[in-house]
């Protein structure tokens, strides 16, 4: 099931701001109705993809806020574990310098919510309650709007990285058509034309191109 063209999920949660002070509740309606918002789940604090991922989000962070976006990443650890994690170097596999917030989701349930959770809960033939997977987010991306709509959703298996510059070149895909009208073809990129969403506008687009 996709979340595109519904409102985000709503949450408030622990989350760790500005590289170093945690709060008790953070949630994304803060960003309603002023900012867009990149969300984007990863698997665990203290691996080996993750920091390439966070750290390559804050190498582009002015990028996304030149053009009113907010970047948040998100988590089944702790806000404790995310503190610490932030507190080392990037060249002993810390994330040390990532400034945006770090969402904790102990509670899984935001993993779940957005539909990024890696396994289920189930009972056994006792009638317990197991796990059946890691149990952490899948490596899911969400372009939302100003008015909480979700427009791009992107969702990687857990060894699988995601390409940062696509994910700015999503938001300057909705940007351009909040702006212009005009719809984005294939490879579409700033700069480039766009089509009107007409035969004619097609036509004249396939023509000049």
């Amino acid at each position: 099931m996709t979340l595109v063209g519904k409102k985000a999920p709503v949450f408030t949660a622990p989350a760790v701001i500005n590289g170093n002070e945690i709060v008790k509740t953070f949630s994304l309606s803060q960003y309603e109705g002023k900012n867009y918002v990149v969300f984007f789940f990863y698997p665990k604090d203290f691996t080996f993809v993750c920091p390439t991922e966070l750290h390559a989000f804050q190498e582009k962070l002015a990028e996304f806020k030149k053009r009113g976006c907010e970047v948040v990443a998100c988590s089944t650890d702790t806000e404790e574990s995310h503190w610490s994690w932030l507190q080392m170097p990037k060249n002993k596999g810390g994330i040390e310098g990532v400034k945006y917030p770090v969402v904790a989701d102990t509670s899984k349930t935001i993993s779940t919510n957005y539909g990024v959770l890696a396994g289920d809960y189930e009972y056994d033939d006792n009638g317990q309650l197991v796990a059946k997977g890691p149990m952490v987010a899948y490596r899911g991306l969400f372009l939302i709007d100003k008015n909480g709509v979700v427009h791009h959703e992107l969702i990687n298996n857990l060894p699988l990285g995601r390409n940062v510059d696509e994910a700015l070149r999503m938001l300057d895909s909705l940007i351009h058509f909040e702006q212009y009208g005009e719809v984005c073809p294939a490879n579409w990129s700033e700069g480039k034309s766009a089509m009107k969403a007409t035969f004619d506008g097609v036509a004249d687009y396939l023509s000049n191109n």
